[in-house]
């Protein structure tokens, strides 16, 4: 048997098999058909169902009347029903499964369409490659479509994925605000429910009495003091430049160089002495290479850096009020965390909580030491001062702090040594709380005490001025210059150290003249020195005859350079006013003239006829006084010119319309004259009203007016906080029904609770 007729052999037996295979199942679909037909329901035929019986159909009455010659072409119209067929069932169940397990049951099932049901004598060549174009083409196709409708999809995915993710955001940072508040509410109920804190604004600290053992508290619990945040560089596109060529600066020389384009535009940078010691301090901070690159401050070029922080800034000033809102309530949280602390079981407020950040010391007047760096503070570097019985503060993860000490001796709760001049910072109560107080408290009564023994203590001076003794001689002068003068007794510095200023015991034969006769003044001294924060203190002063002529002999065979008074110091002062009086210092002598001068004053300038605005203009001259004897200068305000220039405007357009006023009353006189009538009586009623009201607000602008100009350069503030008994203030605003608002703010209030508590009109310094 040749190859071609076992091939036919085989054909034929295979088609044998498949129809009769064929002809089983048209007895089942016929049965099908019919048990259908007899159903009752008449419900609409699924049409897929249909379109395959339709195919099956026509499947088999093709098989039945194809001739050889045919078969091929039969084929391949038998594989595109199938296929069509495959892909409508395909598509009506499409929303019953994914995608890729479509594509792959697509696939599957045109191989076994292709390869397993086609006829068995139709698998020859010719029909094989026909059935692969066309499965091949067929595919494409659906690919095709479906990655168009993959990409569409995609796009719409992460559509909908960004929005979510906007929505997701905004609710978490909702979500986070709800949290802060939440947490810091939980917070301060837990404070004042567990530790039975007391937060009353009103906590009368001064009825509860005085402790004569030395301690200052009972119990101090606080967070510890707040440590600035570490550096944040500047941006990589940001550059400094030397010699006109960008270098990259390692991060501790690029935070000091910041530090110095913020102050690009300030006088400061112009000074020599600031620009010798920032750049000595700069080259100490930068590695040996910048060292040996960085040579001249003059070629260095810090614009770039400078006009970056300018836009920083022009950004927080652009900041919404949802921003700004946003910051402040951060601020909040960080107060409301380090912002207080819990004294003998009461919420107190912490003064000055922050920790200073680095940065470039600048000093008062020609300090000699502006410029220099004011290096970082590291918890390393701080102290902490708290009860033994409570948990000490926390430091910052990856620190501890130097010390921690249970001292109820001292009001401090934080120290550290600053490295520019050497001292003690502290972190301090506020002055509104009862430690700061209760030093105020005492501070006024020993100067009220002084007053009943001045007398004697003058005495004993005036005797000193013609001792045999040359120390107890200047110790008398000295002392007269403090009491009459109101000169701080001044301290001893190391040379060059700090500015050149100087109080009473540090004169030096440089600062006064002496002057026989001046102007029909008789032993004048003529004063010129710089005294604290470097305020040039000039003054020109007639003395005692006995105090003149032994200056003469102070000054006698001495340099300009010398002591005035070489044989005493501030110390020895101290004791021997300590001897006169037990807690009597030379500063004592400027708390008790300066209050002392504030009471003369009232009492000669305040009337009870006086208008509300002519008394707190008496007040603020008889402050004037006060700190004119104390010198308390200041520098012209910058906006000083603006302020005034605003005033002269205003009453200019008052004066206008006080005599448009004027002539509006003398008219409607004039009506009233000649109607006699209700309505021109009721208008010259309400003219005279106007010209009035309009005449008052004329006197409170020129009040204002000369008010501002005669404090132009003097400080009111510092003599009203410091030196001033407030129960003063306090009695004479009750005496003239002053309101305290007019003379005390919101801060300075909370400062003098207890005076204003416990003081009535009656009491007097």
């Amino acid at each position: 048997m040749n190859p071609e007729q076992t091939d036919g052999h085989v054909v034929a037996k295979t088609k044998r098999k498949k129809i009769s295979s064929e002809s089983r199942e048209d007895g089942r679909s016929n049965e099908r058909r019919k048990n259908r037909k007899m159903d009752g329901n008449k419900k609409e035929a699924d049409p897929v169902a249909v379109k395959r019986q339709a195919h099956a159909d026509n499947k088999d009455n093709n098989h039945n009347n194809l001739s050889s010659n045919q078969e091929g072409k039969q084929e391949v119209d038998w594989c595109r029903s199938q296929l069509t067929l495959k892909a409508d069932t395909a598509k009506h169940h499409r929303s019953k499964t994914s995608r890729k397990e479509q594509q792959r049951e697509e696939d599957q099932e045109e191989q076994q369409i292709l390869f397993s049901e086609q006829p068995a004598n139709s698998l020859n060549s010719k029909s094989k490659r026909k059935s692969k174009d066309f499965t091949e083409q067929n595919k494409k196709e659906r690919r095709g479509s479906g990655n168009a409708r993959n990409i569409k999809e995609k796009d719409q995915f992460l559509k909908n994925k960004s929005t979510n993710e906007k929505k997701r955001k905004k609710e978490n940072s909702e979500k986070e605000k709800l949290k802060k508040k939440v947490k810091l509410e939980e917070r301060e109920d837990k404070r004042l429910k567990d530790k039975d804190i007391k937060e009353d604004s009103t906590w009368k600290w001064w009825e509860e009495g005085h402790t004569s053992d030395g301690r200052k508290w009972s119990s101090l619990e606080h967070r510890g003091p707040l440590i600035p945040p570490p550096y944040d560089p500047i941006p990589s596109n940001v550059n400094f430049y030397y010699n006109g060529e960008p270098v990259k600066l390692s991060l501790t020389a690029e935070e000091v160089a910041t530090f110095y384009a913020k102050m690009l535009d300030h006088e400061y940078t112009t000074k020599p002495v600031f620009q010798e010691n920032f750049f000595t301090d700069w080259r100490e901070e930068m590695t040996s290479d910048e060292r040996a690159l960085i040579r001249k401050l003059s070629k260095c070029d810090f614009t770039e850096i400078n006009k970056y922080f300018l836009l920083k800034a022009e950004e927080r000033k652009a900041l919404t009020k949802e921003q700004k809102k946003v910051l402040k309530e951060e601020a909040s949280l960080l107060t409301e965390e380090y912002g207080f602390c819990v004294l003998d079981g009461h919420r107190e407020k912490i003064g000055n909580f922050r920790v200073e950040p680095p940065g470039l010391f600048r000093g008062r007047g020609e300090h000699p030491k502006m410029g220099k760096l004011k290096k970082r503070i590291q918890p390393e570097d701080i102290t902490i001062n708290c009860s033994r019985d409570f948990k000490v503060p926390a430091a910052p993860e990856g620190h501890r702090w130097k010390k921690v000490q249970h001292d109820d001796t001292v009001t401090w709760l934080a120290s550290w040594v600053e490295n520019v001049q050497g001292n003690i910072k502290y972190v301090m109560l506020n002055p509104s709380s009862k430690l700061k107080g209760e030093k105020d408290w005492q501070k006024y009564e020993v100067a009220r005490r002084l007053k009943e023994k001045v007398e004697t203590i003058r005495r004993r001076y005036i005797e000193d001025w013609k001792d045999r003794e040359m120390k107890n001689r200047q110790r008398g002068v000295a002392l007269y210059f403090i009491d009459k003068l109101a000169l701080r007794a001044g301290n001893e510095k190391e040379e060059s150290e700090t500015a050149d200023t100087v109080g009473c015991c540090s004169l030096r034969v440089e600062h006064i003249r002496l002057v026989p006769l001046l102007d029909s003044l008789e032993n004048v001294v003529e004063f010129d020195f710089l005294g604290k924060d470097s305020i040039r203190y000039y003054n020109k002063v007639p003395v005692e005859a006995r105090v003149f002529k032994n200056l003469k002999l102070f000054v006698e065979n001495k340099d300009p350079g010398d002591d005035l008074f070489d044989r005493i110091n501030t110390g020895y002062l101290n004791k021997h006013l300590n001897q006169a009086m037990p807690g009597l210092t030379a500063k004592v002598f400027r708390t008790y003239n300066a209050s002392t001068t504030l009471q003369e004053q009232l009492s000669q300038i305040t009337s009870a006829d006086m208008s509300l605005e002519e008394k707190v203009l008496s007040y603020n001259r008889a402050n004037r006084a006060v700190a004119i004897l104390c010198n308390h200068q200041r520098a012209a305000p910058k906006t000083f010119e603006k302020s005034m220039q605003l005033l002269k405007d205003k009453m200019s357009q008052k004066e206008q319309q006080l005599e448009t006023t004027r002539k509006e009353l003398k008219t409607a006189q004039k009506e009233h004259k000649r109607e006699q009538c209700d309505r021109t009586k009721r208008l010259v009623e309400k003219k005279e009203a106007a010209v009035k009201r309009l005449e008052e607000q004329l006197k409170k602008l020129c009040l204002q007016m000369t008010d501002r100009e005669e404090n132009k350069v003097i400080a009111l503030g510092t003599s009203k906080l410091n030196y001033l008994d407030p129960r003063i203030s306090v009695a004479w605003c009750r005496k003239f029904n002053v309101p305290i608002e007019k003379i005390y703010n919101k801060t300075q209030r909370d400062k003098f609770a207890w005076a204003i508590d416990m003081t009535d009109d009656t009491f007097t310094f």
